[in-house]
């Protein structure tokens, strides 16, 4: 078993060993300023997630679901309303102790990739470390990780030389590089073809039940959401469950 999988910070529970909440949503609201006013985009959005659960939130586009994303990943803040995770409300963090923390919480894989692309694979991988401070071991970290999503033979390719799959499977990498608690996704197969995009979701979801992450994902895929263990939907601001 590689190193990456079988460590653990002493903070991060192990999968399906926590008994609270390890995030929690509670009547979230955000409003944006338009010329009619302000536009109310998320109104009351309440939701928990436990460490090793998956849940996909189903929308169409323009419903906010990135929006969502945004405002749990401490990317954005809500009008009002507040998100906890790892018993911290994030509206306690500001500036380098918010990025911090992100850096160490959250991992984010998008529909576009967001690598650099004067930067190899292995080094998109490594990215995340610059915020926390960079270790002996984080090379070899970011090595075993290209490995496991099966990218050994690419880690010295620049993006430009990848496919669209291996760039979002370095992307997944980049995402799981300081073993966040929460696993964020924003159509994270959008881009792909459908066999490619399947692999890519099999891998992110196998990887985060290996490590105990929570996921969170948004999408328009039915098939892609059908993969989580829960799914709600975001309609006309608010969520919804679905049967």
């Amino acid at each position: 078993m590689s190193r990456w999988r079988s460590e653990r910070r002493p903070d991060q529970p192990a999968a399906g060993g926590a008994s609270e909440q390890a995030l929690i949503v509670r009547d979230v609201c955000k409003d944006y300023e338009s010329p009619a006013g302000p536009l109310r985009v998320l109104r009351g959005v309440s939701l928990e997630l436990d460490a090793g659960q998956t849940l996909a939130v189903l929308g169409a586009s323009g419903c906010g679901k990135s929006t969502l994303l945004n405002i749990v990943g401490s990317l954005d803040r809500p009008t009002s309303g507040e998100v906890r995770l790892a018993g911290r409300s994030l509206a306690e963090l500001r500036g380098e102790a918010l990025a911090a923390f992100r850096s160490r919480q959250v991992g984010f894989v998008f529909q576009d990739h967001h690598l650099l692309p004067q930067c190899t694979a292995v080094e998109n991988v490594l990215l995340p470390t610059l915020a926390v401070g960079a270790s002996g071991t984080d090379a070899d970290r970011a090595a075993e990780l290209l490995e496991r999503v099966g990218l050994a033979g690419r880690r010295d390719h620049l993006p430009g030389r990848l496919s669209g799959g291996e760039r979002q499977r370095v992307a997944i990498a980049r995402a799981m590089m300081n073993g966040p608690r929460l696993l964020l996704c924003d159509e994270p197969t959008g881009n792909l073809d459908r066999a490619t995009g399947d692999a890519v979701a099999e891998l992110f979801l196998e990887l985060a039940r290996e490590r105990g992450m929570m996921v969170l994902m948004v999408t328009h895929d039915l098939e892609l959401a059908s993969r989580s263990e829960r799914r709600m939907e975001l309609r006309e601001g608010a969520l919804h469950g679905v049967d």
